[in-house]
This record gives C-alpha cells, structure tokens and sequence, in this order.
C-alpha cells in the first residue's frame, strides 16, 4: 500500500480480552470469511481504529506522532496494513478474490456443508448422539427424550442458539415439547443473522447437512412464499454459509425426529429488527418487512402440510465483553432476569408490538439477539399462547448472555401452564463463572 493509500477494515466484531496480565482487543469476523482472530494491544488498536477509510498513511503516522510523540515507521505502518489484509480484515481486492472464491464454493455445494461440526458439537454420529441425549438427562434438563404425548398440539416453539454445551439443556426442554406434542412435518426455522446482509430475509434451497443425516428442504413451501412475497428470498442466500442459528435448530431436529418420522424444513434468516431500532425507525417501516410478515403467515395457514415454527433466539448479550463499562454481578444478573422475564411475557402473549416496544424502551440496552427472528414468529403465527419452560442465564462478570425456551399453541389448544417462577440466576452465577471465552464468536459483539 502506497503512503496516499486508505486502509480499511472490514465490519468485524472487536471484543476486550485479557491474557497473561496484558489486556487488548481482539478482532475476528462473524461473516467467517476468516477463522482468524488478531489481538490487538492497546498501541496497535489506536493505529488500526484510523483504518476507517478516510486517513492515508501518512494522516495515520501524522495523528500517531500528535498522540505519542514519537515516529510511526512507513515500513511498520506497512506491515500492519499487509498483515490485516492478508487475514481477511480490511477491505480490498485481496479481500475481494477470498470472498469471491469462498462465495463461489458455497453457491456451487449442492447442499449447505454442517459448518460447525467437529467445533461446536460432536462430528460423528455416535457421539453426537451421545451428547444431545445428555441434555435431556442433564439435572436442569426436562428428562429422556419422547414419552406420551400430552397437552394440546403445539404450532411453534423458541429454543436458543448459543453453544450446545452451554445452553443445551435449555434446547431440550423446547425440543422434549415439539417430540410430545407436534405431528409436523414441516418446520419453518426462523434464525439470526449474525453478520447482517442487505435484505431482511434470506431462504436457501439448499438441504441443511448434520452428522445425523441432512436436514431436507422443502420445495413446495418456499415457491408458494415467494410468489407472495414478490421479492428475490434468494439475493442473500449466501448469509447461511456459516451462520450457527440455524444450523443448530436442524441438528436437533435430526436427533429429535430420528426415529419418528420425515420430514423436511424452511431455513430462513432474518435481520431487520436491530436496524429498525438503530435507525429510529419503526419494525415495519421498510415495505419488505410487512409485505414478508403477511407472506409467511399467510403460506403457513394455508399449507396442506402440518407445519411448525422453530426460532432459534438467544436473549440478553451484557457486559464489558459487550460493551458495557462495569462487569457483572449478582445485582445485575437479577435485575436483568426481572427484565427478560417482563419481554417473554409479551412473547408468551404472542404480542409483536408488546415485544418490539419493551426492548425498544430503553435503546435495547440489553442487546436481544434474535430480534428479528423473534417479532417474525410473533407475526407469522394465528393466535395463540405462549408457554415459558425454561430460562437460564450463562454469567461470566465480563458477559452474560440469557436465553429461554417456549412453546405456542393456537387458539383452542391446551390452557398455558403458569410461567416458572425466576431462580437462582445470582446463585448459578456464581456456581458457572467462567473465564474462558464462553460464546460463540458470531454472537459477540452485535447480539443482534
């Protein structure tokens, strides 16, 4: 790069972190057009916070010399530069052929490869297996598996998307209700999109593959939405290459339905919601949100299919790890179960604009990920109740993130039993600290 030259970096997630004594930042992307994450002590950062673009090197080496008093070398400046491009971080005709190539291989996969196996669970069948039974048996888990079916039928369910072996006994007791009381075999799964992509929605007709077998995706269902809908659900296919939120869900799903029956899925992306509320503008304001809203429901109703809804949601993302100034304690832990709880109430209640407004309330404060996922469930499904099984919260004094499992019936189903009453979140707080990094890396930083 030339001293006239502009460097820029990408949109990427930048987290504290803190090793040996040292504190920096780390960088890493949650589009995963890299698996590269670069730690940047605090001298560093200060250099790459200019890559915006707009300063030259040789405007970088001018603010450097005002704010430190000594010479910023050209060739060092260089060096960062090259370093940061060769990982994947600054935007760039290098950057440009990786994302082209990678982009490229996901388009010609006739199937969308399980990105996160081997990572974030078991790669081999058997041991997966192994490892999505023991959730059910966990001691906060709902017990085995199946059993009779009870209660009325259920039209959805919100499970959570952070890693399994962190919230998977809150996945099983979503999943346990779906064996019992769904006979679907269809299921729209509704997921966040980490990374963000320039249009609300994104479908992809590609079968989701799990160590458990591929996870079909329906045909019928998606043409009978798209004509609808209007628009291309397609134009941002490539968001689900490496996006968890999903992927999850369909593991699950192939554990879960293993020995029941086929059936097949609607993987669909959304983000819009955490836009809207970054804007100041309201859920609907963009024409496409409404006219997706009224499609979805409008296809799921009139469907021959028995169809489900999953959303795979996490909730609260606090702490400096995200932002905030003060770490976490027991105090806070309280106080933001007291506020999960007051948002589910309007999820239980299937209220879109109760939902969006107590997290609108306060700037979403608390950074709900799984916003848009959320409201399109709220949206999409006939009237109903909702019913909170399980919430949980996973602490760390530098970040917490909260999630829950529900189920929907419709209207005429089962009465909804009486939402649990709050825990101990101060006490397993205080019992799960860890220092590790607890998270997966597409959900730090935005939690959208």
């Amino acid at each position: 790069m030339t001293p006239t030259g502009r460097p820029k970096l990408r949109p990427v997630e930048a987290f504290p972190v803190e090793a040996g004594g040292k504190k920096g930042v780390a960088l890493r992307d949650p589009a995963g057009f890299t698996d590269s994450v670069l730690v940047l002590p605090p001298l560093l950062l200060d250099i790459v916070s200019l890559f915006d673009g707009e300063h030259t090197l040789l405007d970088i080496q001018e603010v450097f010399m005002r704010r430190h008093g000594e010479l910023l070398l050209t060739e060092r400046l260089a060096e960062i530069s090259r370093t940061l491009d060769e990982h994947g971080f600054l935007e760039s005709e290098t950057f440009a052929r990786r994302r082209e190539a990678i982009e490229a291989r996901f388009r010609a996969s006739p199937t969308r490869p399980a990105a996160h196996a081997g990572g974030a669970y078991a790669a081999e069948p058997e041991a997966l297996s192994a490892q999505l039974a023991a959730f059910f048996t966990h001691p906060e888990g709902p017990g085995a598996a199946g059993g009779d079916r009870r209660d009325g039928p259920i039209t959805a369910i919100m499970a959570p998307h952070i890693d399994f072996h962190r919230g998977g006994p809150t996945y099983a007791w979503a999943y346990r209700e779906l064996v019992n009381r769904s006979d679907a075999d269809l299921f729209v799964i509704l997921g966040t999109c980490h990374a963000g992509m320039a249009d609300p929605f994104a479908l992809t007709l590609k079968d989701y593959e799990t160590p458990l077998g591929p996870a079909p995706v329906d045909r019928e269902f998606p043409a009978a939405l798209q004509q609808r809908y209007g628009d291309d659900l397609l134009s941002s296919e490539g968001a689900h290459r490496s996006e968890h939120s999903i992927e999850f869900q369909a593991v699950f799903l192939r554990y879960a339905l293993a020995e029941r029956h086929d059936f097949t899925i609607v993987p669909i992306l959304a983000s819009f919601l955490h836009e809207s509320l970054a804007g100041g503008r309201e859920p609907e304001a963009d024409p496409r949100v409404p006219r997706f809203l009224d499609a979805l429901g409008e296809t799921i109703a009139a469907s021959r299919r028995r169809v489900c809804v999953i959303a795979g949601v996490d909730l609260a993302h606090v702490g400096p790890r995200f932002g905030d100034a003060e770490p976490v304690g027991p105090s806070r832990l309280a106080a933001l179960e007291r506020e999960d709880r007051a948002t589910l109430e309007a999820v239980a209640a299937v209220d879109a604009r109760a939902f969006y407004e107590s997290v609108a309330k306060d700037g979403d404060s608390r950074r709900i990920c799984g916003l848009s996922p959320i409201y399109t469930l709220l949206r999409c499904l006939p009237a109903g109740r909702g019913r909170l099984l399980r919430y949980a919260q996973w602490p760390d004094p530098q970040a917490v993130v909260t999630f829950a499992s529900l189920t929907f019936c419709s209207e005429g189903g089962s009465a909804p039993l009486p939402i649990p009453p709050p825990t101990d979140c101060a006490g397993e707080a205080r019992a799960r600290t860890t220092a590790d990094s607890y998270h997966r890396a597409s959900d730090l930083g935005r939690g959208r």
